[in-house]
């Protein structure tokens, strides 16, 4: 292995746990947004769940009850895990991300929302996210604020932390 090829790499366990608290925090945040934002519209956190396992399931995720809302919570912390992961691996070799971390983690939800919304969705669903004009300031503000900004965050106290060793 190379000196370069071995930087991305996840040699301590601070680095597993960045990303895992990182995940977790993000997760955390965007889905309690979620809920909040579907509740205002009479939609129930089981439905939110299901809609997340619809990328899988299809229409039939909604007749699922309780096992599919399970399973739309573990992809979305997957999701999560992912889009923390990626930052993190783009930091080790980016270091402006962790030095501007709060810039960087708001274009950082725009770009996880752009990839998902842009996409992700639309390659499941075949039609487009991005409308209405109220629901997408509401998604682009969420994962500027519940997605990106925890991230990078999270992981520049990790990385300036010498007790996380």
């Amino acid at each position: 292995m190379s000196a370069d090829s071995t930087t991305m790499s996840l040699k301590r366990p601070k680095d597993y746990r960045a990303i895992l608290w990182g995940a977790l925090i993000a997760g955390v945040l965007d889905i309690t947004a979620a809920f909040v934002n579907s509740g205002l519209r009479g939609r129930s956190p089981i439905w939110d769940l299901q809609s997340v396992a619809s990328g899988l399931l299809g229409p039939n995720s909604y007749k699922g009850g309780l096992r599919t809302a399970a399973l739309g919570l573990v992809l979305h912390f997957f999701i999560a895990f992912v889009a923390c992961a990626v930052y993190y691996l783009a930091s080790r070799k980016l270091q402006f991300l962790l030095r501007w971390a709060i810039v960087c983690g708001l274009l950082y939800g725009v770009a996880v929302y752009l990839v998902m919304y842009g996409i992700v969705l639309p390659m499941t669903f075949h039609r487009s996210f991005f409308h209405p004009l109220t629901a997408v300031v509401i998604a682009l503000i969420t994962h500027m604020l519940c997605v990106g900004l925890p991230i990078s965050l999270l992981l520049r106290r990790y990385a300036k932390s010498p007790s996380a060793n």
